[in-house]
C-alpha cells in the first residue's frame, strides 16, 4: 500500500515518478470519461450553467476573482448542480497546499485547496492573486493528493479549477492489471471563454461521479 507523505509546492511530477514510477499516458482510450458517454443535460441545467457564466463575466469587470470568490461563485454551485451535495457522496476537506511562481519582479502566490468526495473523487481550487493562475501547477500536488489515497484497482478522479478553467484528472493505481506503474491522464483544458466547455464539465463531473461509486 502507498504511505502518506508530505504534499507541498516542492512536490513536482519528476519527485512522482522516481518515487512511484508515475506515468503519464496520452492514448485517448485511457481517459474517455472527459470525452464519451456523457450523460445529457437538461433545458434547466443549461440555463443553470448559462447563468453561472454570466455572473462570472459580470463580477470579473471590477477585476480578477480573489480568494473564495471562485469557490463560492463556481466551484459550489458546479457541484451542487452536479448533485455531489446529497447521498451517496459525502465531502472533507483537506489542508491546502501553497505554491508560488516567479513573474518578472514579483512573486505570485496561490494555493491549492483540496475536496475529497467519496476518496475517489476530487475537486481542487485554486486561489491566487490571479485568475489566470495557470492549472499546470496544481497537477503534480493533485496527482500527489490521488496517490496517497489509494483506491483498489479502481482508477481516482480530479477536478483542477482556477474559476475561469478547468482541467480534469485520471489516476489509475499502479495494482491495476493493465498497468504495473501508476499511470495518469488528463483531459484538455476547458474554459468559460468557450461557451460549450461549461456543460461539458458538468457532463464530466456527473460522469465521473457515477463511475467513483459505481
Amino acid at each position: 500500500m502507498l504511505q502518506t507523505f508530505a504534499i507541498s509546492n516542492q512536490t513536482t511530477l519528476k519527485y512522482l515518478r522516481d518515487r512511484f514510477a508515475l506515468e503519464r499516458e496520452e492514448r485517448p482510450d485511457f481517459f474517455p470519461e472527459w470525452q464519451t458517454g456523457l450523460p445529457e443535460l437538461t433545458d434547466g441545467d443549461r440555463a443553470f450553467l448559462n447563468r453561472i457564466r454570466s455572473r462570472f463575466f459580470y463580477q470579473l469587470e471590477e477585476g480578477s476573482l480573489l480568494e473564495n470568490g471562485v469557490k463560492m461563485m463556481m466551484v459550489s454551485p458546479l457541484l451542487e448542480v452536479a448533485g455531489f451535495y446529497d447521498p451517496p457522496f459525502r465531502t472533507k476537506f483537506e489542508p491546502s497546499v501553497e505554491v508560488a511562481i516567479e513573474d518578472q519582479d514579483e512573486v505570485i502566490q496561490g494555493r491549492i485547496d483540496a475536496l475529497v468526495i467519496q476518496d475517489k473523487l476530487w475537486i481542487w481550487v485554486i486561489e491566487a492573486k490571479r485568475t489566470t493562475f495557470s492549472l499546470s501547477l496544481g497537477i503534480p500536488q493533485a496527482i500527489a493528493y490521488m496517490l496517497a489515497n489509494p483506491s483498489g484497482q479502481k482508477p481516482t478522479y480530479g477536478l483542477l479549477c482556477s474559476g475561469e478553467d478547468f482541467l480534469f484528472i485520471k489516476l489509475q493505481p499502479s495494482h491495476s492489471s493493465r498497468n504495473a506503474n501508476p499511470v495518469y491522464g488528463i483531459s484538455r483544458k476547458m474554459s468559460l471563454l468557450n461557451p460549450e466547455d461549461l456543460p461539458q464539465v458538468l457532463q464530466i463531473l456527473r460522469r465521473m461521479g457515477t463511475d467513483a461509486v459505481g
